[in-house]
């Protein structure tokens, strides 16, 4: 059975799921790590439940129904876990050389971003500039992931692009972020950034998280 990981890795190198299939049904890479991901007419469900009961709730041929309220609502109630958000999911390239800002990099912060960060990742890095905070870690099947934050009187001055940028430089691997696709300032940072849009993700977390 393929796992997340090698379906992340694919994808990573361009390989997407093919469209009008599936949707794909693989184990949980960890007890952390639940939820669904939705690529282009392909989605990919990651949870430890019975494979018949999964199938049993997604009309066939509708494409959206695994990111549908009705469905997520029947993962949360199933696994007793709640949905934290449904993100737009956007992958970079790393980019060689210095970053095109000064960081600081930090090991010991109680910022609430490093704090979540410590909650769905491993190896969290974390820097810092005037008015910004960058995080680095592994989250969703041991994926590099990057989170931006901009103080208040910082917004507005394209920080949120560098930072997403200076991201790219800070680490060897492709590097995913999760958006909120109402924060369309955050969205268009990282676009402008150089990332791209590959899908969208939700995932199930257990209720004290």
């Amino acid at each position: 059975m393929i796992a997340l990981s090698d379906l992340l890795a694919h994808a990573a190198r361009g390989q997407m799921p093919e469209p009008d299939a599936g949707p794909t049904i693989v184990p949980q890479p960890s007890p952390r790590d639940a939820g669904v991901i939705a690529f282009t007419a392909h989605n990919v469900i990651f949870a430890d439940l019975d494979e018949e009961w999964i199938r049993s709730r997604l009309p066939d041929g509708d494409l959206s129904a695994p990111l549908n309220p009705p469905f997520l609502r029947d993962l949360e109630e199933r696994m007793g876990r709640r949905i934290n958000n449904i993100d737009m999911l956007a992958l970079a390239t790393p980019c060689a050389g210095p970053p095109p800002i000064e960081l600081i990099q930090v090991t010991d912060t109680a910022h609430p971003r490093v704090e979540r960060a410590r909650r769905y990742r491993d190896d969290v890095r974390v820097w810092t500039c005037p008015g910004g905070l960058l995080v680095i870690g592994r989250g969703v099947a041991g994926r590099w992931e990057v989170a931006i934050e901009v103080d208040p009187a910082g917004r507005g001055r394209g920080l949120g692009r560098t930072l997403a940028r200076a991201a790219r430089h800070l680490t060897a691997h492709p590097l995913w972020a999760q958006i909120a696709p109402g924060n369309a300032a955050s969205v268009r940072a990282f676009l402008a950034a150089g990332y791209a849009s590959i899908g969208a993700e939700a995932l199930l977390v257990p209720p004290s998280a």
